[in-house]
Order: C-alpha cells, then structure tokens, then sequence
C-alpha cells in the first residue's frame, strides 16, 4: 500500500487511470492476471521466498519488493531521464532529515531490556497517545472544559490568599490533587500558547516537510519535460458538445512533433509515457479546460510552468537535457510549516446537537431525521452548475438574437447606435496619456494573449507563408513530403519539420531566401515594421544560416522514427555489362542505427545505364522501397540465391539514398558473390560512408564533420590470391601499429559522450578497423598459395587447427591440459562449430569477421590465440618469420586486446543475424 499510494501521489500532475488495488488479499490473486494495466499491492508473509511466488505475465511486469530492498523490470523498460541525477537529489533530501536513501527510516525506540519487572515501558507511541489524550479532553478553544473548572482556575491565577492557603496544606499534610492538575493545565496552556511544541506535533512537521520536499522534487522533473506540452495540444472543435461528440475521432496532441522538439536523452521514455491513459486523459481535460473551469491538477501545473518561463527568459533551458535541480525545496518547507501553524478548523469534542423542538426527531442512539429544505438547498459553486449557468447564457444570447432578427429595419438601427455609442464611451484612454510601466504591461499583456492563442490554435506562420508561396509559385517537394507525413498532427509541427529537414539537407538559408524573394506575398502576410521585410536584418539572418552548412546534422532523421522513407538501392557491378546480368534473384537488407529494412528482393536484369562526366557508360541495378525510418545507415547485407548459371557478381558497391533527406550512402564491395569463385560467399556485409555532395569537399573543408569509415577496400583482404603480386603486403611494424591503432580508437569511443560516439560497427569491421588489422597480423608469413591446390584462406587454418584439437580430444592428448585451457579450446571449438552451421552463405573472409567480433564481444579473443599458436599446424601453414609464430609479439598483442575488457560491446543484428551464442 506504500508503494501504491507512494506512487500515485507522486505522478502529479497526472492521475493513475487503470484498476488500483492498495492492498490486494491472498484469496484474489488471481486478479493478477487481468489483461488490463494495475496497481496492486501484494501482502507478504515474513520469510517468503521470491521464487515460490507465481505471478503472470513477469515478462511485463514490474515487481518492488519493499521488505526485501528488491525491484524486477522488464527488459524494455525505459529508463526515467536523468535517472541518476534524480535519485541523487532524493537521497540528499532523505539525508537532510536523517534518512538513509538505502535502509530508510531508522528504528524506532524500543523498550530497554533493563526496564524492571512488572513497570510500563514508556514508548513514544504511548507518550503520543497521552498527549493526543490530553489534548483531546483539556481542549479548552472549544468549550470541553466544565463551568466550574473555569472558574476555579480563574481563582487559582493571581489570587494570593490561595496561594498562602495551598502551601498550608501542603506542610499539614493535605494534598489538593485536583487544584494541582488545574494548575499544571493552565501551565501547559501557557506554554502552548507562547509557540512550543510537543514531540508529536514536532514529528508532524518533520514528516510534512519531508512529504512536500520529496514531491517537489518530482514535480520539479515533470514540469522541465513537459514545459511547452501547451503548444503541441490540437483544440479543432469549436465548443465542448461537438467536442465531445466527435472525440474519437479527433487527434488531441501532436506527438511526433512534441518528441521531435525534445532532447535525444529523454525519448525512450517520452515516447512511450505519451501513449499511456493518464496522459490521454490529461490533454483532455487541458481541452476542457477552454470551455469550463480548469481541474486543479491542470491549474497548478500551468502556474509551475508559466513561472519557470519566467524566470528563464533570458536563458530558456526547457529542452535541454542537463538536470535541472529543484529550486524551491526551502520555500516549500516553510509554506508547509506556516500552513500547520494557522489551522483552519479544530473539531470540538463531542457533544449534543443544539436543536430546537419541531426541528428534528431525536432519540437515543439515533441520528435526527435530515431537513428537506436544507437538503434542497445545494452549493452552486460546484462545475456542474458552472456547466449548467454556461449552457443558460447561450440559450439567453440565442434567444437574443432570435428577438433581434425579428424586429424591423428602424429598431434595429436604433439599437446599433445606442451600442456604438456606448463603445465610444468605453474606448480605452491613449497610450501618450499612461505612464511607461502601464504601456508596458499593456504591451505584454497583448503579446501573451497572442502567443496564448498562437498556442491553443496550432497555427504557424512559417508554414502559412509557405503553403501560400507553394500555392502561387511552384510546388515545394520538402513541403510536400511534410505534408504527406500523417504523424505530425498541427502546422506548428510541420513547420518545425520543415526547418528540421532544411537543416539537415544544408538548405535552409536556400530555401528562406527563395522563400522571402517573393516580395509581393511578403508584403500582403507581413505588416511594414515586420522583421522579415527590413533588408538588411533579413540579409544578415540569412548570412549567418549558412554556417549552419559547415556540419552534418541529423536533426530529422533522428527524431521522426516512426515516418515512411522511400529508399533508392543501386547495385553497381565492375566495368562489364555480362556481370550485372545474372540469373540468380538478388536481395539487399539496409540496416541503420533505428533498425533495419528486412530482405528486400531486387528484381533481376532490370538495367539502367548512366554516363560520367567523361561519358563513359555505367550500368547498374536499381530498385526503390518504403520502409520505416532506419536511422543513420551503418551497414548493408547484400546477396543473392545462386540459381541459374550466371550466378556469379563481381560488385563495385552498393548506393542507397534516402529519398526524403537526400543522404546518399556508399558501401564500397570490390569482391565476387558465388560459389567455387573467391571465398564463395554469397552474401556479404558492407559497411557504408556518407557520401559527400560534389563541391562541398573545398567549401567545406577543415570544419565538416568527418566521413563515416567504409568496408576494406579490395587490397586489405586476405585472399592469398589478391594479396600476392600486385597486393598490397605492410610490414610487421605498419601491422602491428595498425592493431594499437584500432584497439585505440575502440577505446576512445567509449570515452565519448553516448551521443557523439558513432557506430562501433565501423570500428569492428570497417576500414583500419580491428578486423581488418587481425586479418593483416594472420595473413602476415602465410605460406603462398602454390603450395596448395586452391586458394587458402585464414580460416581454412582456423578450421584446420579446430578439427586438430577435436581429434586430439577424442584421442586423449588434451586431458593433461590446464583446466582453464581446457574451457578455453571447448569455447573456441564451439563458436568455429556455430559459425560453420549457420544458415547463412557469408564466405570464409566473412566467418573470421563473425569471430573476431564475437570473440570481442564475449572476452574470448585474448585466450584463443595461445590455442592457435600451439597448434602444430602453424608450421605447415606459416613462415618461421611470421608475426603469428613470434611469441613476444602475440603476447604483445594479447595484452593490447584485453585493454577493452572494460567496455560492453554490442553487435549490431546484421552482424549476427543467425547466430545463437
């Protein structure tokens, strides 16, 4: 029940709308499995054991143990923005007070073991209850002390014969136990009334303080992330029947463009707190709010927001997603404090009702009967009346109106100059006749009523502007494509898409400018002393957007992930027109940072042919598809079923361009896709770079972002075939620098801020990636390949020197073995195993990629290598000169690969894809 209502008080402004159960007894639990949204709280007897409770659906379940300090949640739960930071504050809150944001509340006192037989223990539970006693019945502001009692202590103050009398018959031996007691009443009221408190009332005040701290701090995280919720809320209907009539229907808030205006950090959690019923039900009662009085959750919150704009005017930090530390923790404190001082009511003790004869039957034991002219008597200050006066009003004026068209030309022009004037009359005094302070509170007040309406009404005046420049001039493609975006609800939403998408195709200071060339329309929207039409400020504005050229933003392709994107892919083979025809049916799978686009099948033989600039003819395939938005492109899979004879590519690259941004990604290939040629893979996993427009390389050199890394380049493979005459042999010294090189970079990676890292699959298996470099170290003193029937690849010694330690494993030689090398050969023998039994076709060059990388992953790479280096089959397979037979080195490079240990590494699903390890 703590929990429960712990975290139903703590969502303001927002109310739990689903079943809530505090408390949920033991012959209920079958409740649980409701397919609804709940908030239960479970009884749990000392010493249950987690594992023996069955609860269902666990798997979307969020389970808080309180006795036990333990909290389960599902795999994709999101996290709250700034968590850490969050929790910090609480506990500093908690610490303020004495708490321990770990173990909680310390243990109350407890009854000392010394305490003699058969005495009461004194507890502060009992000593509260006195008090509360005490109080209840010497209650003197409310009369529940006797006549006689009053009078008596009216003779005991100030009356010295009394006094003299008193010490008499103490020294006699005669006690005056009750005058005592009145006396010592009197005392306490004294004090009382000088402004002391009891423990208990000093505890009340410590746990109210707490109560409002702890609540501010959450009001304080709610108020930051939903500071301009107001401007993304859609109010169509024009009064509160209509609305209510077409409720369903309507859409009440823009979320796509609420989430595309919030930091990065903050969507996983928005994103899904947006959809829930409580928010629902939130944006509906803001609406709501227009036609009746405002509910006071809503009231409330909209005051904490319009004064944290205050206070932001200059600075405005709402969507920045640095935390944001509550700023009135003391304030609230003392306002709960002074609240507790004045109390509003104190009930009297009870007593008799004060009736008159007739006014009520009254016997022992029974309440009076209730009087029907009271009853009939309501308060009118409640909403329901407030709706029933505002629905009168609209009958009055409608019946108004009516009268009025029904009187003759001659009345009715009497009446429309008495109203005219009446407004001469009221006109408000000129502004040379008030003082500055009242101008400007005038101004500011007409200003805020604009902005308000701007608000409430969704409209914008960029989108205005272009949407009448694209109805008089020419269609705008980037308009169109915001336009036919059916997430973004309000022309507030789709502006900021607009801009959003300018800036990330570097064109917005084009697109404004051709937009404020039309000096016609510019005039008929905009008044004279509008910003937009003074030259000089609108040239410097425009001069100053172009710097925002100088860097790759992704502004909109991050933030609208749920859009439809229209995808170009080119496959373009190697010089010959025979390669690009085949009879096999090709696919491609592009995968991005927001997810990947599934197979994509490309219909065979559909050429197209394109010239250069020195007109030399290129063919290649093309193929347009709608997917969900991918994100930044990382990687494509390409492939092919191998039917037919002319089964064989020999693929330049892959080109995808997204059709809405115009990001063009590159994904250089350079190797054959068939079997019996090559590594006979038939699919292949490319890693891609953004392609650079032309022209932009000078202009923007020195200060553009830097190009994402590609595939390795034909010359870094490690075919013995390619690598010997013509291909390119480092030196032992370029290899090894090359691995500190990659293994650095890795490093560095992490170090980065999470926004600024990247893909780390480039960094995995790109070029100079850590694949590329272990290929070169493995390659280097690799015997040539005459001395072989066929062409030998790396993994051919992989696989050689696995079946080597099977074989010797069944035959014994192994169980001499070192446990700890022992594991280690059973885990290199197994993930080998795996990678040959997966179903997909990804060559030999493409299994040693999949193992380096999931040996980076697991930690596992450093161990194989002593494993391969014993291996008696290096001698066959290598040079004495090899860096793989140097032991210094290897243990060189074991050592350099354990310095990212440290760091998770997650692969991406292209990488993986059908992989179980």
């Amino acid at each position: 029940m703590t929990v429960a209502e712990g975290i139903t008080t703590l969502l303001f402004p927002f109310q739990w709308q689903h079943v809530y159960v505090p408390i949920l007894p033991a012959s209920l639990l079958h409740f649980l499995d409701a397919p609804v949204p709940y908030l239960m709280g479970l009884q749990s007897k000392e010493g249950t054991d987690r594992s023996k409770l069955e609860l269902p659906q666990e798997a979307n379940l969020c389970f808080v143990d309180i006795d036990n300090h333990y909290i389960e949640l599902p795999e994709d739960f999101p996290q709250f923005p700034n968590k850490t930071e969050l929790i910090q504050e609480l506990s500093e809150v908690l610490l303020s007070f004495g708490l321990s944001a770990n173990t909680g509340a310390p243990p109350r006192t407890r009854t000392s073991p010394s305490s003699a037989p058969g005495s009461t223990p004194s507890t502060p539970g009992r000593e509260r209850k006195t008090v509360a006693l005490r109080q209840l019945e010497d209650d003197g502001r409310n009369g529940n002390l006797a006549v006689e009692e009053l009078a008596v202590l009216e003779l005991l103050q100030g009356n010295a014969t009394l006094e003299r009398l008193q010490a008499l018959t103490k020294r006699t031996g005669v006690t005056v136990a009750r005058v005592d007691a009145l006396r010592a009443g009197v005392k306490a009221q004294s004090t009382e009334g000088q402004g002391g408190r009891t423990a208990a009332e000093e505890e009340e005040l410590r746990n109210a303080k707490l109560n409002v701290q702890l609540r501010e701090v959450f009001a304080s995280r709610f108020t930051t992330m939903f500071a301009d919720y107001e401007a993304f809320v859609i109010q169509s209907a024009p009064d509160l029947e209509s609305w209510l009539t077409n409720r369903e229907q309507m859409h009440n808030f823009d979320k796509a463009s609420f989430l595309s205006d919030q930091p990065e950090p903050y969507l996983p959690f928005l994103s899904h707190f947006i959809e829930t019923q409580m928010f629902a039900t939130f944006i509906d009662n803001k609406i709501m709010s227009q036609w009746e009085e405002k509910e006071p959750l809503i009231r409330v919150f909209d005051a904490r927001i319009d004064k944290a704009r205050l206070y932001n005017v200059r600075a405005p930090s709402h969507r920045s997603s640095s935390y944001q530390r509550c700023s009135i923790l003391k304030e609230s404190a003392q306002a709960i404090e002074q609240r507790l001082m004045k109390i509003d009511h104190t009930a009297i003790h009870p007593h008799l009702l004060d009736m008159k004869i007739g006014q009520g039957k009254y016997a022992q034991g029974f309440f009076p009967k209730l009087q029907a002219d009271v009853l009939n008597t309501g308060p009118t200050n409640n909403k329901w009346s407030h709706r029933t006066a505002t629905a009168q009003r609209k009958k009055d004026r409608h019946r108004q109106q009516t009268e009025h068209l029904a009187l003759d030309n001659d009345l009715k022009e009497k009446y429309m100059q008495e109203a005219r004037s009446l407004g001469k009359n009221l006109r408000q005094p000129k502004l040379s006749d008030l003082s500055p302070a009242v101008i400007a509170q005038t101004n500011w007040k007409f200003v805020e009523g604009l902005l308000k309406e701007c608000r409430m009404k969704g409209k914008s005046a960029l989108w205005s502007h272009l949407l009448h420049y694209q109805a008089r001039e020419e269609k705008l493609e980037q308009a169109e494509h915001i336009q036919s975006m059916s997430e973004i609800k309000t022309d507030v939403g789709r502006a900021r898409a607009w801009i959003r998408l300018s800036l990330e195709k570097k064109l917005l200071s084009q697109h404004l400018k051709q937009l404020l060339s039309r000096q016609a329309l510019t005039k008929k929207l905009y008044k004279r002393y509008a910003f937009l039409r003074c030259e000089e400020e609108k040239e410097q504005f425009l001069f100053h957007l172009l710097s925002l050229n100088a860097v790759d933003y992704f502004c909109f392709t991050s933030v609208f992930t749920t859009i439809m994107i229209p995808y170009r892919v080119v496959i373009i083979p190697i010089k010959k027109l025979s390669n690009a025809m085949t009879t096999s049916n090709p696919w491609v799978c592009a995968s991005g940072e927001l997810g990947d686009s599934g197979i994509m099948q490309i219909p065979k033989n559909v050429l197209e042919m394109t010239f250069d600039s020195a007109f030399r003819p290129h063919t290649h395939i093309s193929a347009l598809f709608k997917c969900q938005n991918l994100g930044k492109l990382t990687t494509v899979q390409l492939g092919h079923d191998n039917a037919g004879l002319l089964a064989k590519w020999l693929v330049d690259c892959v080109m995808v361009r997204n059709e809405i941004t115009g990001h063009t990604y590159r994904f250089p290939c350079g190797r054959w896709l068939g079997k019996g040629v090559d590594d006979g893979s038939l699919e292949r996993v490319l890693i891609g770079e953004l392609v650079v427009p032309s022209g932009e390389e000078d202009s923007g050199r020195g200060c553009r972002t830097p190009p994402l890394q590609r595939s390795p380049s034909q010359s870094r493979r490690i075919s013995i075939t390619s690598l010997s005459g013509r291909g390119y042999k480092p030196t032992s010294a370029q290899i090894q620098e090359a691995i500190g090189e990659s293994v650095n970079n890795i490093i560095k990676h992490f170090h980065k801020p999470e926004k600024e890292r990247g893909s780390l699959t480039v960094l995995l298996c790109g070029e100079n990636s850590l694949v590329a470099a272990l290929e070169q170290f493995f390659n280097h003193g690799f015997r040539s390949a005459r001395l072989f029937q066929k062409t030998v690849f790396v993994w051919d010694f992989v696989e050689k020197a696995v079946a080597y330690m099977e074989s010797a494993d069944q035959m014994g030689d192994l169980q001499e073995t070192a446990e700890p090398l022992g594991m280690t050969c059973q885990s290199l023998c197994h993930y080998v195993n795996s990678i040959n039994s997966t179903p997909r076709n990804i060559g030999k060059d493409g299994k040693f990629q999949l193992l380096v990388c999931l040996g980076a992953r697991d930690r596992l790479l450093p161990q194989w290598l002593p494993l391969l280096v014993e291996c008696p089959l290096i001698s066959r397979m290598y040079e004495d000169t090899a860096l793989l037979r140097d032991r210094s080195t290897v243990n060189t490079l074991i050592g350099v690969l354990e310095t990212i240990h440290d760091f998770p590494i997650t692969l991406e699903a292209s990488l993986v894809k059908g992989i179980d390890l």
